[in-house]
């Protein structure tokens, strides 16, 4: 049997609500142009573990962070990343529920890592795997390679799901089939087809 692969942000949760992203932007005291250019600027090593959220949000103030200040914007940060899309998590169940494997592959820094493990529909997800953890981010294909290792697996046992098509692209050099999201009910008829296809290669 395959194992489906989802990614998290904007596919099981929704973009950051605007309602978030001011909260943050004023915790920050900084304007938000400047407030997410260095948000995302430095989002990839916060994410591969390189940078402390105390390094990183000292990045993006570009002044030292202060530790109330990085307890602040961590919770807002991991809050901001916590709003299911219902559609896409019905789906979820619904393959759970069918008896096939699913796990998750997520872009995420430890502290958004534990943020997420709270959610209860996140637990019912065969194996987790964050960015954080493992030292990777996507789409660097060794990420994919060490998902596929650590389930015991062939990435051609594998059926990515992720929004971003760099990603997407990561995934299949890695040697997985992939699917690129942009609803729940398109994905639920491509991942019919992909489910149904001869598995690809090891």
């Amino acid at each position: 049997m395959k194992w489906v692969l989802f990614d998290y942000g904007e596919v099981l949760c929704h973009a950051q609500p605007e309602s978030d992203r001011g909260r943050l932007v004023e915790a920050s005291g900084i304007g938000p142009d400047r407030f997410w250019q260095g948000y995302w600027e430095h989002r990839l090593e916060f994410d591969r573990g390189t940078l402390t959220p105390g390094a990183y949000w000292s990045e993006v103030l570009d002044r030292r962070a202060r530790d109330h200040e990085v307890e602040r914007l961590v919770a807002l940060d991991v809050e901001s990343w916590t709003h299911p899309n219902h559609d896409a998590v019905a789906l979820l169940e619904e393959l759970r529920s069918s008896g096939q494997r699913v796990a998750l592959l997520s872009n995420a820094p430890v502290c958004v890592a534990d943020g997420v493990e709270r959610l209860p529909w996140i637990q019912t997800m065969n194996a987790r795997f964050y960015s954080g953890h493992l030292g990777l981010v996507k789409p660097d294909a060794e990420i994919y390679l060490q998902v596929a290792a650590g389930l015991r697996a062939r990435p051609g046992d594998f059926v990515f799901v992720d929004d971003r098509l760099v990603n997407v692209n990561g995934a299949e050099s890695a040697g997985m089939s992939a699917i690129h999201f942009r609803d729940a009910e398109t994905l639920r008829s491509d991942l019919k087809t992909a489910l149904s296809a001869p598995d690809g290669p090891s």
